[in-house]
């Protein structure tokens, strides 16, 4: 059976570091989990290490789509389970990390996506809808037809609410049923890193003050510069959307620094609420008197346990 290690947890929890000493110490390879670092240019405001914060350890999946593109999470997943067999074939330990939680879960329960031809004419009679209702009541319309799948989206994911829509529509079937898992694959360890939530909080506000400092407006301004604006997915993500309001002139400067800290808060909140429905998480506790060997210490008593039991079951 293949071994993977998965590291989660909300932002600015130390995933990226505690990866890279895992893999300096038990022979890894890094799989990048995050849904925006695949993009090329979204360097400071993703949080992607520096290259000399990576140690030489081998990172994939980072940088491999270009800014224009809609990189979709089936093609995270079909590409990540490929790396997971030619890492373990070169006799290593393949090391998923990050925090975007349907990346993460489309792998470790192998996911099957149901592909869909787009079908323009029912997608615009449910834009229609929301013009006219708005999008609440469209969002209620999901909450009957798919709940399980409308419990996992926010109510004002206006994209995603019309794909279930559309896709019920076309099947008469719920979209949570189109993304069917098989049984896994993998001999999975998975830990999460966590952190009390005020200090989680003070470690976000900083991380986004150190992103500030780094560059992140200019790395905006850079992207804006060469074509990029609201139009392209990825420009929505957290920070770049905040600072193209701000470029625009519908922000000020303290209120877009405000907002970015804000909603990283929010969606440090969402992220531990969607892992903390995984009961194969072991979750690893960080406080702020922890360096990064005695978190890897933590870490390894559960690696060591996990290790140890599969020898017995073998």
């Amino acid at each position: 059976m293949l071994k993977l290690l998965a590291v989660v947890g909300p932002t600015a929890t130390g995933k990226s570091d505690l990866a890279v000493d895992i893999a300096e110490k038990l022979n890894g390879e890094i799989i990048s989990c995050d849904s925006m670092q695949i993009y090329k240019g979204l360097d400071i405001g993703s949080g992607k290490l520096k290259l000399e914060d990576r140690k030489g350890i081998l990172h994939h999946m980072l940088d491999i789509a270009d800014i224009g593109e809609n990189y979709s999470v089936a093609q995270f997943a079909e590409a990540a389970k490929q790396l997971i067999e030619e890492i373990n074939s070169r006799g290593k330990l393949p090391i998923l990390a990050g925090g975007t939680g349907l990346y993460y879960q489309a792998v470790v329960d192998n996911y099957e996506f149901f592909s869909l031809e787009k079908r323009k004419d029912i997608r615009h009679k449910w834009e229609k809808i929301i013009s006219d209702k708005g999008l609440n009541d469209v969002y209620a319309e999901l909450l009957k037809i798919d709940p399980d799948y409308a419990s996992k989206i926010s109510a004002n994911d206006k994209k995603r609410i019309v794909r279930a829509l559309e896709v019920y529509e076309l099947t008469g079937k719920p979209f949570s049923e189109q993304q069917k898992k098989t049984a896994l694959n993998y001999d999975l360890t998975v830990i999460g890193l966590n952190v009390e939530r005020q200090e989680l909080y003070d470690r976000i506000n900083r991380r986004v003050d150190r992103m500030l400092e780094r560059g992140l407006l200019d790395e905006v301004l850079f992207l804006m510069e060469q074509g990029y604006d609201f139009e392209n997915n990825a420009m929505h993500a957290l920070g770049y959307k905040q600072i193209l309001y701000y470029y625009k002139g519908l922000s000020s400067y303290e209120e877009t620094v405000a907002a970015i800290k804000k909603e990283t808060r929010n969606y440090a909140k969402r992220q531990l609420t969607w892992f903390k429905k995984d009961k194969r998480i072991q979750w690893v506790n960080v406080d702020s008197k922890d360096d990064r060997e005695s978190i890897f210490r933590k870490f390894y008593w559960i690696w060591e346990g996990h290790e140890n039991k599969t020898c017995r079951e073998s």
